[in-house]
């Protein structure tokens, strides 16, 4: 058994490992009705929708090759020549409470790739001192399994829903933002879509890998940089699956979210045909948010180990 980054020959195996949890693959049909199928039956988007770009062969190794350029740290587990764990993690460096760290977006396989994919992981990060990970308040097997492991709570995350407003106070500027350097959030903030860490939703969100597969890129997406009062950020807008009025927002900025900075996406979003906004943030950023807030009952917890 062994540990070792992995390589474009592992993409079989980790898609494998990545899809052993999906118990039905299903896939709608134009009537609205949601059919049960094989999974060699469905195409590469419908395989996308359930899980990403590990879902099948093609994307993941698109992924796997963006990974290895430097974006991101992948890790099999080898037992006897086949391929029985999985981890992905991305370094971090945000402002306080996370710091410097490194991040855990995907731990699967049996317990003892688990472990040992852990144990290779904590060492990746002994020089930073921090390892961090995320999940549902709902998952107790994967709480129980990190909290038997030392890890204990950092941040509650609520997802809510705001409506867009046309009525901003005060001047903003925005312009599309095409570049996709990570090193430009570097030790900023994440105060609004921080389910997992700043840097694995950057590297989601601003490089433009999918070209090849249409129904991905035809989502509508705005890469925003945006200057609100005197305070920069960057923005991401991305249309909602199944609801084109309604958008996820993302932001990463070098301090503190402010309430002209709010009003100023929620201005853009609604001159931009959007009606709705769903957003994920810390339970002190819901507080500066307006009264027509909505929670939703999806919350995740950012757990920390410090090593």
């Amino acid at each position: 058994m062994a540990v070792r980054l992995a390589q474009l020959d592992d993409v079989v195996g980790i898609r494998d490992v990545c899809i052993a949890g999906i118990a039905r693959w299903q896939r709608m049909t134009v009537s609205g009705h949601v059919e049960d199928l094989p999974y060699d039956d469905l195409s590469i988007y419908e395989r996308w929708l359930h899980g990403g770009a590990w879902m099948t062969v093609e994307t993941g190794a698109i992924w796997l090759t963006h990974l290895l350029s430097g974006t991101g740290l992948a890790l099999i587990h080898e037992d006897a020549g086949t391929i029985t764990g999985y981890a992905e993690a991305y370094f971090g460096h945000e402002s306080a409470p996370f710091g410097q760290h490194l991040h855990i977006a995907k731990l699967l396989g049996d317990e003892q790739a688990k472990h040992s994919l852990m144990d290779a992981m904590i060492e990746e990060a002994s020089d930073i001192g921090r390892i961090t990970v995320a999940s549902t308040i709902y998952d107790e097997a994967t709480l129980g399994f990190y909290h038997d492991l030392g890890f204990i709570e950092l941040s509650q995350i609520q997802r809510v829903n705001l409506s867009a407003k046309g009525d901003a106070v005060g001047f903003y500027k925005v312009t599309e933002h095409d570049l996709s350097d990570a090193s430009e959030i570097d030790g900023w903030q994440m105060p609004i879509g921080r389910l997992e860490n700043a840097r694995y939703h950057w590297e989601q969100l601003l490089p433009q890998l999918w070209y090849a597969v249409p129904e991905i890129t035809r989502r509508k997406i705005h890469r925003l940089r945006f200057n609100a009062g005197g305070q920069d950020a960057f923005v991401v807008l991305q249309e909602q699956l199944y609801n084109p009025r309604s958008a996820e927002v993302y932001c990463w900025t070098p301090k503190n979210l402010s309430t002209h900075l709010m009003g100023g996406i929620r201005d853009w979003a609604y001159k931009t045909g959007f009606r709705s906004l769903t957003m994920a943030v810390p339970e002190h950023i819901a507080k500066i948010l307006d009264s027509d807030l909505e929670q939703t009952a999806h919350q995740n917890v950012i757990l920390v180990k410090n090593i």
